[in-house]
This record gives C-alpha cells, sequence and structure tokens, in this order.
C-alpha cells in the first residue's frame, strides 16, 4: 500500500501542534519553579508568558503567510482556530486574502520579531535564574528592606532607570518636596557636574590611556548624561545630592549602605542597586512603603 504523503501544509499544522505543546510544558516548568505564595513574581511570571505565546502566535502566522495556500479552507484549517476576517464586498466569512508585504514591512516584522526575541531570552533568563544569583540577591535585599519596612518598586532597565528611580522618590515624598523629570534630572546633573569640574574630573580616566579625562573628554561625558541614555552611577548621585540638597541611601545585598550627602539634614532618598538585575547586569530600583500582606491578597 502507498504510503500517504503529507502536504506541506499538513506538515507546518503538524509542526505548529508540536511546537505549541512544548510551550505549554515549558510554561508549566516555569509555573513551577516559582512559589505561589509570591505573587509578585508570580505576576512577572505572567507578563513573560505573554510575551512567549506572542512570538510563537508571530512566529506561526508568519509561516503561514510565506507558505502558498492550496486552498482557502485549507489556511483555515492550519491556522487553527485563529479568527477568520470577513471581507468587505460579499466574500464569504472564512475566506483569507493575502495581502502584498511591503519592504517596509518586511523590515519592520523583522525589527518587532527581533525585540520580541529579546524579551524571550530575557524571560527565560529570568527563570532559569530564579535560584541562582539574582534570587538570591533579591532575598537579602527584601530582608534589608523589610528592616526599615520598605520594600522594591520595580523600575524599568532602559538606562535611565538611576534617574527614574530617584524621579519616582522625589513624587513619593510624604512632604511636599521637587519634582524633576528624568530629563531635567539628567540636565541638572550635568550642569552641576560642568560647573564643579574639580570636585569630578580626578575620578575620571581614560579607559584605554588610564590617564584622566581631558576638558574634552570631560564636556563629552557631561553631554552623554545631559542627552543620552548614558548609565549613572556615584558620581551622578554626588551630583544630584548637591542640586537636590538632599541625602542619598543606596543599599546593596552583600555591601554596606552607601551613604551620600550627609551634609543634608533631609529625609534621605533612597534607592536599590542591583548586581544581577534581569539578567542583564546592574541596575537601579525605588523603593515604597512594605504592603500590608493582608492588603496585598486582596489586590
Amino acid at each position: 500500500m502507498e504510503e500517504e504523503i503529507e502536504t506541506p501544509e499538513e506538515q507546518l499544522a503538524k509542526q505548529h501542534r508540536k511546537e505549541k505543546k512544548d510551550l505549554q510544558a515549558k510554561i508549566q516548568g516555569m509555573k513551577n519553579a516559582i512559589p505561589k505564595n509570591d505573587k509578585k513574581r508570580r505576576k512577572q511570571l505572567t507578563e513573560e508568558i505573554a510575551k512567549i505565546e506572542a512570538e510563537l502566535n508571530q512566529k506561526h502566522e508568519q509561516e503561514l503567510r510565506n507558505l502558498k495556500p492550496t486552498t482557502n479552507t485549507k489556511v483555515e484549517e492550519v491556522l487553527n482556530g485563529v479568527e477568520t476576517m470577513k471581507l468587505e464586498g460579499g466574500e464569504e466569512e472564512g475566506e483569507v486574502k493575502q495581502p502584498r508585504v511591503t519592504k517596509a514591512q518586511k523590515r519592520r516584522d523583522k525589527k518587532a520579531a527581533q525585540e520580541k526575541e529579546r524579551e524571550s531570552r530575557i524571560a527565560e533568563a529570568e527563570v532559569q535564574n530564579l535560584q541562582g544569583v539574582r534570587h538570591q540577591e533579591g532575598l537579602k535585599l527584601a530582608q534589608k528592606l523589610a528592616q526599615q519596612q520598605l520594600q522594591i518598586k520595580e523600575i524599568s532597565s532602559d538606562g535611565h532607570c538611576m534617574y527614574r528611580a530617584i524621579e519616582d522618590q522625589l513624587a513619593q515624598r510624604s512632604k511636599p518636596g521637587i519634582i524633576m523629570s528624568v530629563k531635567e534630572l539628567r540636565s541638572r546633573t550635568a550642569e552641576h557636574m560642568r560647573s564643579h569640574a574639580d570636585d569630578f574630573l580626578p575620578f575620571l580616566t581614560n579607559p584605554n590611556s588610564g590617564d584622566m579625562y581631558t576638558t574634552d573628554e570631560f564636556e563629552k561625558y557631561c553631554s552623554d548624561v545631559e542627552h543620552t541614555a548614558a548609565w549613572g552611577g556615584q558620581l551622578e548621585l554626588r551630583a544630584l545630592t548637591q542640586v537636590l540638597h538632599l541625602r542619598v541611601e543606596v543599599i546593596q545585598a552583600d555591601s554596606p549602605t552607601i551613604k551620600i550627602g550627609e551634609e543634608f539634614d533631609s529625609e534621605p532618598i533612597t534607592l536599590v542597586y542591583m548586581r544581577h538585575a534581569y539578567g542583564l547586569g546592574e541596575h537601579y530600583n525605588s523603593v515604597e512603603r512594605l504592603k500590608d500582606p493582608a492588603n496585598a491578597e486582596e489586590s
């Protein structure tokens, strides 16, 4: 008896079913890796899973577009439950019109796919690292913060994290205080560093020569602080304490708290410095008052 040969559409449908099944198994493993009472991580995991599923769906849809359909009915079967469009002009529901993809759209699709792939890698690194250094760092920080009735408030990782964390801290202050945007914080930091070059130049050296920055190199450094997503550190925090006339405390997991601007008698700005955040390296977060577990359960 002659063996029945699968059509390309059938082969693709079979492949898609297997990939969906494999993904569900992976997702289950991700869920099992997080304690049920860790609501914060489980909420983050839900978002990560949504990203991964969206990436797989986009991949499947693109593969279907690339495969020339033999009949509209076959396409509908391969889509495996995806809602079809009802076309204008009296065409039957279930017919799928194959739009022409422009070069510009292809470039946008490629960029979107690359970004989703990056997000997927981050999500996978998160799960794999749950029992690793990042997880342990998070536990130590949570214990330190709990002693002050505080908890971490997540700040996006985009190069502006230190300034965003300070922006958040200023907005949280119980007393009427200074409100500044990230852009203004960067501008004021750069302005202060330029006008007090002698306080900052000795700490900046050329990574290639080891020599102290020249005037031009220092100006470029300040320009990057002001106009780019250049990462901020202790020099910029020192400048900001002078700009804001506020103390800054930076809590770390395995090192003593860094205190800057102690000459100012004020309620401190409190930041959290993480060395292993998101699997991507160093990162600053803000803090907020520790929530009542009962209230957190309700929310």
